[in-house]
């Protein structure tokens, strides 16, 4: 049942991106209609200046956002569908590692230091990555134990620790100023996303979807357990290394553009897997495209049912609590 829906799933989900994206263009405070949009894309194609409102809009504001959206979601979408696989349980999620946690505190660094947007996403990135990096020194550090219990653990502390430092600043930050910047920043949103910081967000993102594909078959292997891997001839060790390292990468780089935005990593790559099943050829795709049509859909929500702009981060956690509950009521009859 699972390999049919995966033969249909990829392209299904491929016509739902490209309608989630057509909406997240046409609605919001400034409503474009179907014939604006055509025409607007048609002039900007040919290399004219943008010079309508429509025009304007699309290029300069929902453009970039959308773009943030596919990037961000899928990423995510795809870091946690390794994390699970990895780790063998489906309620773990990106963040496991403490990568969030690192780049919310190199963020909440910056704007409490008053440093420019650049600086502040440069910081974001290096916190995630220092994070799994002092994860993974702790992990080593540590002999005769679970080597995957071992990185969870670390992962917990070391994000605890983050949140500490986190809420320390908060504390010191100038109330009416920075405070407000570092709360709405660790909620996550894509209404500051640029071009720039796109451009600067792919390269990493690329570089970390590289090695999941190519150790595609790897990765179901090691989600059967390193006593299976390793009589199979695989070091599991190294390979388990790089796929974390990769996942890793493009957490942090997306993280450094929206900010915190949770539950995307937990509940795609399960909805996913009982759509087309573990194998992870199959279910890398489909979590990717997965992810990104649902958090530009969220976009469009977040930007469009109040005055202001809602985070997108409580309403992932609107859905995803709900879910996450679900989820543990499941595992009473065993998880799939």
């Amino acid at each position: 049942m699972k390999s049919s829906a995966g033969a249909i799933a990829i392209p299904v989900l491929c016509v739902v991106l490209i309608l989630s994206v057509l909406i997240a263009l046409t609605i919001g405070a400034y409503p474009i209609t179907l014939e604006g949009f055509w025409s607007a894309i048609a002039r900007l194609w040919s290399g004219e200046s943008a010079q309508t409102p429509e025009e304007r809009v699309l290029l300069n504001i929902r453009g970039p956002r959308v773009i943030a959206g596919i990037l961000v979601g899928a990423s995510l979408a795809s870091a946690g569908v390794v994390y699970q696989g990895l780790f063998r349980n489906p309620l773990v999620s990106p963040d496991i590692l403490g990568v969030s946690a690192g780049a919310g505190l190199g963020a909440v660094l910056g704007i409490f230091l008053s440093l420019p947007l650049a600086a502040i996403q440069g910081l974001a990135f290096v916190g995630g990555i220092a994070t799994v990096s002092l994860v993974y020194v702790i992990a080593s550090a540590v002999r005769g134990r679970d080597p995957t219990l071992v990185l969870v653990l670390g992962g917990v502390v070391v994000g605890a620790l983050a949140g500490a430092a986190i809420s320390l600043l908060k504390i010191l930050a100038d109330p009416y100023d920075q405070l407000p910047a570092i709360t709405f920043w660790l909620l996550g949103s894509l209404a500051s996303t640029r071009g720039a910081e796109i451009t600067g967000a792919l390269p990493a993102v690329l570089i970390g979807l590289v090695p999941l594909v190519l150790l595609r078959w790897r990765i179901n292997v090691l989600s059967l357990g390193d006593q299976e891997a390793r009589s199979l001839g695989m070091e599991a060790g190294r390979v388990r290394a790089a796929v974390i390292a990769a996942a890793t990468l493009m957490t942090a780089s997306v993280v450094a553009i929206s900010g915190v935005i949770g539950w995307v990593g937990l509940v795609i790559p399960h909805i996913a897997r009982m759509i087309v099943g573990p194998n992870f050829e199959r279910l890398l795709p489909t979590a990717a495209l997965m992810g990104a049509s649902y958090l530009v859909l969220v976009d469009v929500l977040a930007r469009s049912i109040a005055r202001i702009e809602v985070p997108i981060g409580i309403l992932t956690a609107v859905v995803g609590a709900p879910f996450f509950l679900w989820l543990l009521w499941r595992g009473r009859h065993g998880w799939s």
